[in-house]
């Protein structure tokens, strides 16, 4: 990943110094509380998606530098909105904006963060980006809303969770790698291909991180480990466990997600569950088979620098913070 990031260091600069200079306000909470989420970080891997896609499409201009902007701003107004609904007290190891300035700034400054994004897409001019980041958002609404409903839902299967990864996570950055090849003017074909490529990296990113969540280093995720199970969120591990486990294993992993009260003995007792029968290994080989789908969609460019990094970034999905 640190190579990844040399390629395009100068690039990312900017782009960190747009979103500060953007998310300055008349109204100093909100420029407070978007200060917050600046220096808890991130990876940028949105930006880093869009950067690499107009390169290797051959863009040259500057207009890559406010969209990537626009792409982690709209990800960022996600992330505050997430917590408020999850009530979540941690964000990448800091205390969440909800925690410090409550539910209702939160969600307003995800909203000024949302339009915001908007505003500097129009700066731009492009009536295809905007209707690219359009429907990207209407997705995103979408699968929110989608993962809201299969919440505690044992019944959940492995291609309902699927759509939901495809529209929550995954249809932000196919977002950004086909804004790329819209800047760099590519062909149908390669803007496609883009797209597909940044889908399934957005899927398998997902499929790691629901994995991580069940064997992750607490101070790798900036959060407790078992934080979907405490939720109710039944993702792929738990899927393929909840179909090859016993009966007596199955009421308990029920028993465990319903209560609204569970004990950390609880919590290592479905995990112990979800490893033994396999419900790691399973979603990490599902999470290869798609960034080998990924890789192979950028085999429609010359060999060159930013496709080798697109190659390291699938690949650098797979290996962190194991």
């Amino acid at each position: 990943m640190e190579g990844v990031l040399a390629l395009i260091k100068d690039d990312l600069r900017r782009v960190e110094e747009e979103f500060r200079r953007r998310l300055k306000s008349r109204v100093p909470l909100i420029t407070r509380i978007a200060e917050h989420l600046v220096k808890s970080g991130g990876k940028r891997l949105r930006p880093a998606l869009l950067i690499l896609a107009s390169r290797l499409c051959g863009y040259r201009g500057e207009a890559h530098i406010p969209l990537a902007g626009a792409i982690e701003f709209i990800h960022t107004a996600t992330l505050l909105h997430d917590d408020v609904i999850d009530n979540a007290e941690v964000r990448r190891g800091s205390p969440s904006a909800n925690v410090l300035w409550g539910n209702e700034a939160s969600v307003l400054v995800g909203d000024f963060l949302f339009s915001r994004s908007f505003s500097m897409m129009v700066e731009v001019g492009d009536l295809r980006v905007l209707q690219v980041m359009a429907e990207a958002t209407t997705q995103l609404a979408e699968g929110e809303t989608f993962e809201l409903m299969k919440t505690g839902d044992l019944s959940t299967t492995e291609e309902e969770n699927l759509r939901m990864i495809t529209q929550k996570t995954a249809s932000l950055m196919s977002a950004a790698a086909r804004i790329g090849a819209i800047l760099g003017g590519a062909p149908p074909e390669k803007e496609e291909s883009l797209a597909d490529y940044g889908l399934k990296v957005g899927i398998a990113f997902q499929l790691i991180d629901d994995c991580l969540d069940y064997v992750g280093r607490e101070e790798a995720l900036g959060k407790k480990v078992g934080t979907d199970l405490r939720e109710g969120k039944i993702t792929l591990p738990l899927i393929h466990t909840l179909k090859n486990c016993s009966k007596a294993e199955r009421d308990f992993i029920r028993e465990v997600i319903l209560d609204s009260g569970q004990s950390e003995e609880q919590i290592e007792a479905v995990v112990r569950i979800v490893c033994r029968h396999g419900g790691i290994a399973y979603t990490v080989q599902r999470a290869r088979d798609f960034v080998d789908e990924a890789k192979e969609k950028l085999m429609i460019f010359e060999p060159s620098p930013e496709r080798a990094a697109l190659i390291g970034l699938a690949d650098y999905v797979l290996e962190r913070d194991f």
